[in-house]
């Protein structure tokens, strides 16, 4: 007998899409035929994102608007930083508005848009490209899962 509601640590199967408020699709696994297993508090997508879960049954819909320090938080200005353009690997091109994928020397992946560049660096943002903006996740948890 599977549970009535989603619980942290529990996998679900779930589809869910996540826009702007304003309207600008941002993501959608209902243009997959299959939904995604997820496990609520495994990090899989944004904590806050996660919390929506808990509670709900599987069948069960529901929109949830976000203001931004609910979904991915408000920019912070110290991830706003210069890099020296011969820091960058051979193979990237370093051009304003590419997302490019910086790994730390702790083996951690982390992403950054470059926001402007001169002809010795380029000023990269690393808070996430979401930061700031109201979201609206809608979400359909299809089964949870034992």
């Amino acid at each position: 007998m599977s549970k009535q509601t989603a619980a942290a640590g529990d996998k679900v199967s779930v589809h869910y899409t996540i826009s702007v408020q304003e309207g600008e699709v941002i993501f959608d696994t209902y243009e997959e035929d299959e939904p995604v297993v997820l496990e609520i508090g495994a990090g899989e997508i944004a904590e806050n994102l996660e919390k929506c879960l808990i509670g709900l049954e599987p069948g069960e819909q529901r929109v949830f608007l976000l203001e931004p320090e609910q979904a991915f938080g408000l920019s912070d200005p110290e991830l706003v930083q210069r890099i020296e353009l011969d820091m960058f690997p051979d193979d990237i091109v370093v051009e304003i508005d590419s997302l490019i994928e910086f790994n730390l020397p702790s083996g951690e992946a982390v992403m950054g848009v470059i926001l402007d560049k001169t002809e010795t660096d380029a000023l990269v943002d690393f808070n996430h490209p979401l930061c700031d903006y109201p979201l609206k996740f809608e979400v359909e948890i299809q089964e949870i899962l034992e």
